[in-house]
């Protein structure tokens, strides 16, 4: 019978490394079944599952690959893998595979820790681990500054209790103040081609219709029907227009200081630069106004826009709005649409929001990401995003920092 074996060879990174024991291993005829390497610190570990043909010797070639270890400085592990046990390891290729990400601005041990002992608890087995984010230095002077750190693990299995799994996620996330995702690994998840977004703070910091009623003196009163309605506790509608009507009679030239105030959340431009340049398409869809969501379309190069028109009458707002209210079931609507035009599965879409309106969006969307969301959203949707800026959303796709465009 043909002889399985596991070398693993362990060290400091070289180059030549992988081809000098390849090519010892080639004079054998082996077939390579399985081949992994990672780098961690200078430090290379590399694993390879041969399989020894019956006309070969196993001896002359552990020999030779010890030989060929030693003349690398590299260390050397042998060991032999049964047929039963590898069959059992081919019938695993099969099984649903997911993806965890874990995001924050430092990873420590008990957050993987905790992390892990969930996924194994749920029976998930990880396959790999990798770390999409750059190197943090830890210089004093730049210790204290906005990073972020991502690993990702690769698991296989089907949680027993897929919503349990989920909320002990959530759990753990608000506990070590991170963020964890749960994915299916699927073909979607790597094909993603459209993005949508909420724009009041989510795209910008403030909520645009509480600074124009800031200017229009009745800062109080809108402020807590914005917040009534993003907690779920209105009807979107009814809210909307009586916080339009309340600011009749403002003047419109504040329409544009505002504008000019207007602070962009962490991570905007890096984020919408880099999918424009992956070739995503990018919507807003806004229950604000348009006046300011068409300024950061052409600020930062959104493919469509759709939000609220002010009615403005003699440089004066009239306390109405034109046309059809963008409310969560028009964003639901909206996201279809588009993707429609743009021959995109919805599958294929990331739809991002903060409040209860962009809920249904949210849930249609192949991944909906809840962002620095009040807790009924975070709950509701299926990823979330608090500890880090919009760039975070890069990391749920894949992306590593060493691929920016």
């Amino acid at each position: 019978m043909n002889e399985i074996i596991l070398l693993t060879i362990s060290g400091k990174d070289k180059p030549g490394v992988t081809s000098a024991i390849t090519q010892t291993l080639a004079n054998f005829d082996v077939n390579i079944l399985d081949i992994g390497q990672a780098v961690i610190h200078d430090t290379l570990s590399l694993g390879i599952l041969v399989q020894v043909p019956v006309q070969a010797e196993s001896s002359p070639l552990l020999r030779d690959v010890l030989f060929k270890a030693h003349e690398l400085d590299m260390n050397v592990r042998f060991q032999p893998v049964s047929d039963e046990a590898y069959e059992h390891w081919v019938d695993g290729q099969g099984k649903s595979r997911h993806i965890i990400t874990l995001l924050g601005r430092r990873i420590r041990a008990n957050h993987i820790a905790s992390v892990t002992e969930i996924a194994a608890r749920h029976g998930l087995n990880i396959d790999n681990i990798s770390r999409l984010s750059g190197r943090i230095s830890l210089k004093p002077e730049l210790v204290d500054q906005k990073n972020n750190a991502c690993v990702e693990f690769s698991v296989r299995g089907i949680p027993a209790n897929a919503s349990a799994l989920r909320e002990e996620f959530l759990q753990a996330a608000s506990e070590y103040d991170v963020d964890i995702a749960f994915q299916k690994d699927d073909i979607y998840r790597r094909n993603r081609r459209l993005v949508v977004f909420d724009m009041d703070s989510t795209l910008i910091e403030a909520e645009v219709i509480d600074e124009l009623a800031r200017y229009a003196g009745v800062g109080e009163q809108v402020a807590a029907i914005t917040e009534a309605a993003m907690r779920g506790e209105l009807d979107f509608n009814e809210s909307f227009r009586k916080r339009v009507a309340l600011l009749k009679g403002l003047d419109a030239g504040v329409l544009e200081e505002i504008a000019q105030s207007l602070r962009l959340t962490e991570g905007v431009e890096t984020l919408v630069s880099q999918l424009k340049a992956l070739g995503f398409k990018t919507a807003i869809l806004s229950g604000g106004f348009t006046y300011f969501a068409e300024g950061l379309q052409r600020r930062l190069g959104f493919d469509y826009v759709y939000a609220n028109e002010l009615d403005i009458q003699e440089g004066k707002v009239t306390g109405e709005v034109k046309g059809q209210i963008v409310n969560g079931e028009r964003k639901a609507q909206l996201l279809r649409e588009i993707a429609e035009k743009e021959g995109v599965r919805l599958e294929q879409t990331i739809a991002v929001g903060d409040g209860a309106n962009d809920l249904p969006m949210l849930s249609i969307a192949g991944l909906g990401i809840a962002f620095r969301a009040k807790p009924l959203v975070r709950q509701s949707a299926k990823q979330s995003i608090s500890t880090l800026g919009l760039d975070g959303i890069l990391y749920l796709i894949g992306f590593r920092d060493r691929d920016e465009l």
